[in-house]
């Protein structure tokens, strides 16, 4: 079994401003999910979906992430902190959504990981 790419993010100051942005630049169909999040549907064969939205906290730094999907988040975070990686959050179910983690890579890169369908 794969762990494939199967969501992404861009979060940052301006939630409004981002999503216009790739929705005109790309097309994309936004469909508004919560307070300051929004999902975009990008379309077209072998695309993935994600969200747009707004950083956590007055002045939160944005970013640009994509999530693995693993068949169990805390047996992916302890391989990765053995590999040099670090938990920034621990798993956390997503209201009416998936379960998902996040981590940093040896480097400081910002990955998430979302909890496969049993």
């Amino acid at each position: 079994m794969g762990n494939p790419v199967v969501h992404f993010e861009v979060i940052g100051s301006d939630a409004q401003a981002l999503q216009s942005f790739y929705k005109e630049a790309f097309d994309w169909q936004i469909e508004e999910a919560i307070a300051n999040y929004a999902m975009a549907h990008p379309g077209g064969e072998g695309g993935i979906n994600g969200g747009i939205g707004a950083a956590m906290g007055e002045g939160g730094a944005g970013h640009v992430t994509f999530y693995v999907e693993v068949p169990d988040l805390e047996a992916a975070l302890s391989k990765i902190e053995g590999l040099g990686g670090s938990t920034v959050m621990e798993p956390s179910e997503v209201p009416e959504g998936p379960t998902i983690a996040m981590f940093a890579d040896p480097e400081g890169h910002l990955v998430g990981l979302l909890k496969a369908d049993s």
